[in-house]
């Protein structure tokens, strides 16, 4: 009982936000985000093991920076309103990211204080294992400050999570970094490249990847698989931030509608300690010309070749007639998984593949927490009714993304004997959704129309798959 308590206080906030009237005022502070983090907080935190730090400028006596860092521990599903929270104040944020475990992506947060002239790393994500939901908005308050919300965690061995929670305040490094640069006082270990990506209005774009090199040389021989972090887009969005010791060279690179590889690329300086605000369009894009001028292509100092500077491997697809090494397909033997024989073009296709259709199934597990929660909170059955909408939708997505999988592992030539591998996956989220609504319909407040044509949906997608494995043992 005490536990249910705490997970409805925790939901109250998050609940309340997201059934508003969509015609209010917008709000100036992310809300949403605040609450979730703070109910996280009043419940979870390690006691005695929060930190609480306030600097102030000593000749204004403003505050120029705050952080406060909570370690927690709790079970995972109690965190279910961080991603509705964070997706709800999106849209406030300048700076939004969300790794899931697996991204090689570590990450720090610039905290910059003493009128610019100090600042430092704060430690966020420090493993791969670790999930991380991130955003940085402008302070209502005060035009200098930016504030940041952070949270991430990992599973321990018992199952449940551990991880910690960053609420920082601080002046805004994109202006303060700015002016120290031309005065030539900023420190040497500004290390953090960023890209703030937008996608442009003629784009339905929902994932980049991206590639990095020490030397352009290097870059032109990166092979397709051979990409260092996905870039999912969230509302027109996406970024990426890595720690450089030195300037190297990248590329951003679009996943198709079908998991392949777009076959234009942009390629861009990696200077530690900068910037690069992009946005795509269908064939072209809005370059950084500040960036450009201080430190990439027009500054003289950039590490890209003439031909890359100029655009020229952005337009052009080489045709050879003989198949390079790298691409000729394998011969597949007893000892040596399928996977390994394939070329490396088809395994980053494969790859870019299956990373759609787990965010897709993601994003279904995320709308079947909200309902439960909703379901033992506030019991508001319209809010049901349109999340089961959603599920259907999403649901239908996700089967062109698995079937398409399917056909190009078909494609791939993959053997027979693993072909009932490839179903198990999906039958298995299926039988988790039937047990879901099962659950769930012993509760009238999800009886409805919109909970009927799921069940019916997922009941058939589950006869179509199983049909389907039936015949690859044939």
């Amino acid at each position: 009982m005490k536990r249910i308590m705490i997970m409805l206080l925790i939901a109250c906030s998050a609940i309340n936000t997201i059934s508003a009237d969509s015609t209010a005022t917008p709000q100036k502070k992310a809300k949403s985000v605040i609450q979730s983090l703070e109910g996280i907080i009043a419940f979870y935190a390690k006691e005695g093991s929060q930190t609480l730090s306030v600097t102030k400028n000593p000749e204004t006596g403003l505050i120029e920076s705050s952080e406060r860092i909570a370690p927690f521990t709790c079970e995972k599903e109690n965190l279910w309103t961080i991603p509705i929270g964070f997706s709800e104040d999106e849209p406030l944020s300048y700076q939004y990211m969300h790794l899931l475990p697996g991204n090689a992506e570590l990450f720090n947060l610039k905290v910059v204080t003493n009128n610019g002239k100090k600042s430092k790393d704060v430690r966020i994500r420090t493993n791969t294992k670790q999930e991380m939901w991130f955003m940085c908005c402008k302070n209502p308050d005060n035009p200098q400050l930016r504030d940041a919300y952070a949270i991430v965690w990992e599973e321990t061995k018992d199952k449940n999570v551990a991880g910690t929670v960053f609420i920082i305040t601080s002046l805004r490094p994109d202006i303060f970094e700015k002016n120290m640069s031309s005065a030539g006082l900023l420190s040497e270990n500004k290390n953090t490249f960023t890209i703030d990506g937008r996608v442009g209005y003629d784009l339905t774009d929902s994932l980049y990847v991206v590639y990095m090199a020490d030397t352009a040389e290097e870059l032109n021989n990166v092979r397709d698989s051979d990409f260092v972090a996905y870039m999912p887009v969230v509302n027109k969005r996406f970024s990426f931030s890595v720690q450089l010791d030195k300037p190297k060279v990248g590329r951003i690179r679009t996943v198709m509608p079908d998991g392949s590889l777009c076959q234009l690329w942009t390629n861009l300086d990696f200077v530690p300690g900068e910037t690069y605000r992009i946005t795509t369009h269908n064939g072209y894009y809005d370059e950084d010309r500040d960036y450009e001028q201080r430190v990439g292509r027009y500054s003289g100092k950039s590490l890209l070749n003439d031909l890359q500077r100029r655009g020229i491997d952005d337009q052009t697809v080489t045709v050879v007639d003989e198949v390079p090494e790298e691409f000729r397909v394998v011969e597949t033997t007893p000892s040596k998984p399928w996977r390994q024989t394939l070329p490396q073009h088809q395994l980053a296709q494969l790859k870019l593949k299956a990373e759609l259709v787990k965010m897709d199934m993601e994003n279904i597990k995320l709308k079947y927490q909200a309902i439960g929660e909703i379901m033992s909170g506030f019991r508001n059955h319209d809010r049901i009714m349109l999340l089961f909408d959603q599920i259907l939708e999403k649901n239908k997505e996700l089967d062109k993304k698995y079937q398409e999988v399917i056909k190009l592992a078909k494609k791939m030539c993959i053997p027979a004997e693993e072909m009932p591998g490839l179903y198990k996956e999906i039958l298995q989220f299926y039988t988790e959704q039937n047990k879901a609504l099962n659950d769930a319909f012993k509760d009238s407040i999800t009886h409805g129309k919109a909970t009927r044509k799921l069940q019916e949906y997922v009941t058939k997608q589950t006869e179509k798959y199983i049909n389907e494995m039936e015949k690859s043992l044939q």
